[in-house]
């Protein structure tokens, strides 16, 4: 393998909407190098990056795929993503380490979702992008609309370098108005004859040839100034203005091909390694102690992980970026996360999933090791002495969340184990256990993607797993003050238990008057994790109950807010008032007024007019104009208190309030609804009132759900 140094690396990334040709193009680009002697194909499933089982099985991209190529001089690696935003988690980890996106639209659908919402990803991260107009070739193919569409999503900063002679099954010319000359290729695609530009097409050529030199120079002063002298930019001004501009994302050059007949990847290959910006060019990484690290091969070494792959038969595979310095075998870096010393034992280039041995990498390329014990995804590994802390990659919220377990006893372990790999390989994947709910939730970003963590799951950890969607977390209180007396007493041989209380239970809210009728001796607040109060007074007068016991009364009324009466819910703001008892010389202790007080807590919030409350939150949709009625309609029917519309961008946005419980399918619906084109975020808002209906159905669900687990 050639070597190649810092200013002779590039990084893209293919971006776009599910079948618009990015694995196809990712083909081409390595067959065009003369890497690969046969150009392999999703439909034959020999492509390189889509060599996963369960690719092949779906026919399109699931996992982002590292490959490279080599183009007059220049070695440029590329990241094969997938086109759903199931997957953002791939999208935007491949982002973090791309020097250059680009964007692949499908010429006969024109702008589609999946290329609008990896379109915002890369305005996060101002990534230089290029736009590819793909399948020219295809019959219903309209490059002129799908740049239309382009302008108006992505805005005037969006120009065109080339446009095709013809479409469809003709297509096999191009006219570059960069370079002002038409490409003209063979019938089985590969190298073009490069011919001067038709006369039919001199004028929109030349029309569009000064709207690409108008759009270099309005981003650069001195440009303007030689353009307004000239009239007209020299070939290396044009060069050194497009890549400023790339790298300010102020403009985002448009190219056309057909990647199914290998026809203009060459020339975009050249663009890249002609225009686009090494890492070394791309502005300087700042660590989190704010301190610079330029992209110099010369410099400390410092790599950060932006994925990890698990191997069944190789363990776990790291895929980083150099950032700083150079890389070999044999070196042994510091993970800056965690403090451990790692040894670079091997380095490799990936072809998918080829593995090609090398002894280095310089600073701004990409690769892989095997094996390292104690790094994963976000790390950053440097030389000793340093303390290099990268910009970690932030993961998109996961919207679903699904509760799971073994259908086989004994194999929890293994469960737990198999679901910590799938989260080391996409942290977009998470899980937690939840005493609350008393279930085990895992979280993901959507149908698509749960499919594939139940696929590994069952194909590979041979694991046979339940779903379920998790429980809702109510909260049980009351709206009516009760007076209770509860008596515990058991006797059986010797020592005997005895416990008399009663209390005052009330419903809590801040800033009420202290109890009445009662003489108040004690008042502690307890502040409740899961939200709101425990107020509970000691009004005990006479001595009719030690003070000694008071806290086992009180360690009792919280063990049944734990594991509320109604639906074995929280129990939250009440106020709990001690004001008279009994006790035994010898059989009264801290288990019997525990039970005691537990059980009078229980009797009165039955008679309390108890009341469910339910977790509503505040959610965000951004859609269409066109499918806006239809999403209000679900929302509304969704029990939902729509709050307003506005309009964000190309979007409208509506805010509703939503019981957290008619939100559990809300993503495949909205999805459904609107063809994948909205989207939506939801936050937590506060807990309301069920009505009497659905409380009586809970009560029922909750006592049916205790009687089976009884029997």
């Amino acid at each position: 393998m050639a070597t190649y140094d810092t200013a002779h690396v590039k990084n893209i990334v293919l971006l776009g909407h599910a079948g618009s040709g990015k694995t196809t193009f990712a083909e081409c680009a390595v067959y065009e190098a003369g890497l690969i002697n046969r150009r392999g194909t999703v439909e034959e499933k020999s492509t390189l990056s889509d060599y996963h089982e369960l690719e092949q099985e779906r026919g399109n991209s699931i996992f982002a795929t590292l490959l490279h190529t080599t183009w007059k001089g220049y070695k440029i690696n590329i990241i094969d993503t997938p086109g759903s935003d199931d997957f953002a988690g791939e999208i935007i980890s491949a982002l973090r380490v791309a020097d250059t996106s680009v964007v692949v639209l499908n010429s006969s659908h024109g702008v589609e979702v999946g290329t609008e919402l990896v379109w915002e990803y890369t305005e996060e991260f101002k990534t230089p992008t290029l736009l590819v107009v793909n399948q020219i070739d295809h019959e219903k193919s309209d490059f002129d609309l799908t740049v239309e569409q382009a302008k108006n999503r992505f805005g005037s900063s969006v120009v065109v370098v080339q446009y095709p002679l013809q479409q469809g099954a003709e297509f096999n010319a191009i006219v570059d108005v960069l370079n002002m000359i038409m490409y003209q290729f063979p019938a089985g695609g590969g190298k073009p004859e490069k011919l001067p530009i038709p006369e039919s097409e001199m004028e929109k050529a030349e029309s569009l040839h000064k709207e690409l030199i108008e759009a270099i120079a309005s981003n650069d002063e001195g440009l303007m100034e030689k353009y307004f002298e000239k009239g007209n930019l020299e070939e290396d001004e044009m060069r050194i203005g497009l890549k400023k501009s790339l790298i300010n994302h102020d403009l985002f050059p448009l190219f056309c091909v057909s990647s199914k007949k290998d026809m203009g990847i060459g020339r975009v290959l050249g663009f890249i390694d002609n225009v686009c910006p090494s890492a070394a060019e791309m502005p300087v990484q700042i660590t989190a102690a704010g301190e610079e690290l330029p992209c110099v091969a010369s410099g400390p070494a410092c790599i950060f992980v932006f994925k990890t792959v698990n191997e069944q038969h190789l363990g776990e595979m790291s895929l980083f970026k150099v950032y700083s310095g150079t890389i070999t075998t044999g070196m042994e870096l510091v993970n800056e996360n965690n403090g451990t010393s790692e040894k670079i034992n091997q380095l490799f280039l990936l072809e998918g999933k080829k593995r090609i041995a090398v002894d280095e990498l310089v600073a701004g390329d990409i690769g892989a090791t095997i094996k390292l014990k104690n790094t994963h995804t976000n790390n950053s590994l440097h030389v000793k002495g340093k303390n290099y802390a990268l910009k970690p990659i932030v993961f998109p919220e996961s919207h679903l969340q699904m509760a799971i377990e073994s259908l086989n006893k004994g194999e929890e372990e293994k469960l737990a184990q198999a679901i910590h790999q799938l989260c080391e390989e996409d942290p977009s994947i998470s899980l937690k256990v939840s005493q609350e709910l008393r279930q085990t939730i895992l979280s993901c970003r959507g149908d698509l993607h749960l499919s594939v963590v139940k696929w590994k799951l069952s194909h590979i950890y041979k694991l046979e797993v339940g779903f379920t969607h998790p429980r809702i977390p109510y909260r049980e209180t009351i709206q009516k003050q009760v007076n209770s007396m509860y008596r515990h007493k058991k006797q059986s041989g010797g020592a005997g238990q005895f416990g008399e209380v009663h209390m005052l239970v009330e419903p809590f809210y801040e800033g009420m008057p202290d109890p009445q009728g009662v003489s108040v001796r004690g008042k502690e607040e307890h502040p409740l994790p899961w939200g709101g109060k425990l107020v509970f007074y000691n009004c005990i007068v006479g001595g009719a109950i030690d003070t000694r016991f008071l806290p086992s009364i009180m360690k009792g009324i919280m063990e049944k807010m734990h594991i509320g009466p109604l639906t074995g819910s929280y129990v939250r703001d009440v106020r709990v008032s001690v004001y008279d008892g009994k006790m035994h010389a010898v059989d009264s202790n801290d288990i019997s007024f525990k039970i005691a007080g537990m059980m009078a807590f229980k009797d009165a919030f039955h008679n309390a007019d108890p009341q469910i409350l339910e977790p509503v939150y505040t959610v965000e949709v951004l859609c269409p104009d066109e499918v806006t009625g239809s999403v209000m309609s679900d929302l509304q029917s969704r029990r939902a208190m729509i709050e307003g519309m506005d309009i964000s961008g190309h979007y409208q946005k509506i805010t509703a309030k939503v019981p957290l419980s008619e939100m559990q399918d809300y993503q495949s619906t909205l999805k459904s609804l609107t063809q994948g084109k909205a989207k939506y975020n939801m936050q937590f808002d506060t807990y309301h009132a069920v009505s009497y209906d659905i409380q009586k159905k809970l009560i029922e669900e909750y006592q049916k759900h205790a009687k089976d687990e009884m029997n």
